[in-house]
């Protein structure tokens, strides 16, 4: 029996903020925003992070999924 996996939320989170920032970074960053972060596309560059990272948790959780150990004996109480 396959268990519930808290990676696949955790990657569905960080997909859909990554795709978000990326949207905002690409769309709607300003030359003043540029200014502040001293020409670094803050929201851009933390947006495709956070995809990446949400595709490297989305990976374990199909490559090495968790199941519970149906095969065991319950425990007998004295």
């Amino acid at each position: 029996m396959r268990l519930f996996d808290l990676r696949l939320i955790i990657a569905f989170l960080f997909g859909l903020y990554g795709v978000v920032l990326v949207v905002i970074g690409l769309g709607f960053t300003t030359d003043d925003d540029l200014k502040k972060a001293e020409g670094v596309n803050i929201n851009l560059w933390a947006g495709i992070a956070m995809v990446a990272l949400s595709a490297v948790f989305a990976a374990w959780a199909m490559l090495r999924p968790q199941f519970a150990d149906t095969d065991k004996q319950p425990v007998k109480e004295l």
